[in-house]
């Protein structure tokens, strides 16, 4: 059972960090866009909001609610741990500020350009990403 909810944790994961990596990028996309190809822009609202409610947000779900699983119902404790949950949790304010400016761009009101967005695209989730596997691969502490 541990190993079957330890694979579920991890790929479900993998696709939030998908998401978390990929949102961004529609982002530059959508903020390159003239503002008169309404039908480009509706078409990457649409794509925008099918990512995030559609695999973003229940992949989220899904793996913190295997991660509960995985410490709570099988004792995994440690330092590292509790590291990782720091890090979790900042992934989580990045999550839900990338819904907020996803809400922005479904309103017609972006305020940044896509060099943004082309940062947000790799920065904070790749660091994240090395750091909370690191910490699971070698919990150092």
């Amino acid at each position: 059972m541990y190993a079957a909810v330890k694979t579920l944790h991890i790929v479900f994961m993998v696709a939030w960090f998908a998401g978390l990596f990929y949102l961004p990028r529609l982002f530059v996309y959508h903020a390159l866009a003239p503002p008169d190809d309404r039908l480009g822009i509706d078409r990457f609202k649409l794509m925008e909001r099918k990512l995030y409610f559609g695999i973003m947000t229940p992949a989220a779900a899904l793996t913190i609610a295997f991660g509960l699983w995985l410490w709570l119902g099988f004792g995994i404790d440690g330092g590292w741990l509790h590291v990782k949950l720091a890090l979790v949790l900042a992934l989580i304010v990045l999550h839900v500020y990338l819904g907020k400016l996803r809400s922005d761009f479904a309103r017609d009101r972006n305020r940044h350009g896509h060099v943004f967005y082309r940062w947000l695209n790799e920065i904070p989730a790749l660091p994240l990403l090395v750091a909370i596997v690191w910490l699971v691969v070698a919990k150092p502490f």
